[in-house]
């Protein structure tokens, strides 16, 4: 419910339905719903928070490690998001969204050829165009990459 007050604009509200959920038990769903929210209104660092204490609810979910390394990218903050990935594979190695995001948010931060060739044979794969576009956008404008592998990584965006 607080997902569709949210999704209709009623942001206050959300917030409220997950303060009474709370009440009753805390948990990471909750705390899911309210980064959401956050971010939502655009407030990243209550995001990272919220994401931050459902991660702690629940340790070892890779996909809020992925959340919070996309939240961090979001904010140019690629050491972060990078540090948040490897944490995420630590639980599921072999999960195509985090391998791409890992490769895509390491290209950004340290201009490596190798992560950039890693995250051209992995988007085709990702099922999320969207998601697959930013990560190559992201991927892109890292330190002096090879033209050939920016230009490779771009007609994947084309396809």
């Amino acid at each position: 419910m607080a997902i569709l007050l949210r999704t209709c604009g009623r942001t206050d509200a959300s917030f409220a339905l997950c303060d009474q959920a709370d009440c009753v038990e805390r948990t990471m769903l909750t705390e899911v719903v309210r980064a959401g929210t956050w971010r939502k209104l655009g407030d990243l660092q209550q995001t990272v928070a919220a994401f931050e204490r459902a991660l702690a609810l629940d340790p070892a979910n890779w996909s809020l490690c992925l959340d919070l390394a996309d939240v961090h990218a979001e904010q140019g903050d690629f050491t972060s998001a990078v540090r948040m990935i490897d944490e995420g594979m630590g639980y599921e190695p072999t999960e195509l969204s985090l391998r791409a995001a890992g490769a895509a948010y390491r290209a950004r931060l340290t201009g490596s050829r190798a992560d950039l060739s890693e995250l051209i044979e992995l988007a085709p794969n990702l099922p999320n165009d969207s998601y697959r576009e930013l990560l190559i956008d992201q991927a892109c404008a890292g330190p002096a990459l090879p033209a050939e592998l920016v230009a490779a990584a771009r007609r994947i965006q084309n396809r």
